[in-house]
């Protein structure tokens, strides 16, 4: 499985402010780690089985991460780069994490050492057409009309790419990938709490 992550802080990159609201008010963030209950809103999560199991899981006590936006589709259209896998399509989906620690949430350092940890154990995954990137951005937390202040942090997109001949098989690649991912974060949140000193 393909894995990687980049750095994107210039003044052109994307940035999350959380919370968020679409401007159309139809879909908004849920602070899923309170407030679990509230998956069964999220219709992303709700057409890709997957994508509702992973975002559970990140947002469980298991997790030192929680999620705050996702998305999921399906597309014919690959880049040179992709020519590797040999595919006719793939299907694509992105989570945006962010700490459960505040402390974590503004060191860059924190999220430059997550993804680089999940870069290196995800390339020990078995071969597979699949690939993983995470990408470091800046977000500003408490960004709402009754913030009093904003604080300036980071947070990182995961996206899960599979590739196949056919749309099932993509799907069903994505879902592998997802489920990698997913079982890293764990693998990483538990080694993190076990060596974090007692307070």
């Amino acid at each position: 499985m393909h894995a990687d992550f980049s750095v994107e802080l210039g003044a052109d990159d994307p940035v999350l402010s959380i919370p968020w609201t679409a401007d159309d008010g139809q879909v908004r963030y849920y602070d899923l780690r309170r407030q679990p209950e509230m998956l069964l809103y999220i219709a992303e999560a709700s057409r890709h089985a997957e994508l509702g199991q992973f975002l559970a899981t990140v947002n469980s006590r298991g997790s030192e991460l929680q999620s705050a936006k996702c998305d999921a589709w399906f597309t014919t259209k690959l880049n040179e780069e992709e020519d590797v896998y040999g595919a006719a399509c793939k299907a694509v989906g992105y989570v945006d994490l962010f700490f459960v620690p505040e402390r974590l949430r503004f060191s860059f350092n924190a999220y430059e050492e997550l993804a680089g940890d999940l870069t290196r154990l995800l390339k020990l995954a078995p071969e597979i057409s699949a690939a993983a990137e995470f990408i470091i951005r800046r977000c500003y937390f408490g960004a709402d009309d009754q913030a009093a202040d904003v604080s300036e942090g980071f947070y990182v997109t995961f996206y899960a790419s599979g590739y196949g001949d056919e749309e099932a098989e993509a799907w069903q690649r994505w879902g592998i990938a997802m489920k990698l991912v997913e079982n890293a974060i764990l693998q990483i949140s538990a080694q993190r709490s076990r060596a974090m000193p007692p307070r």
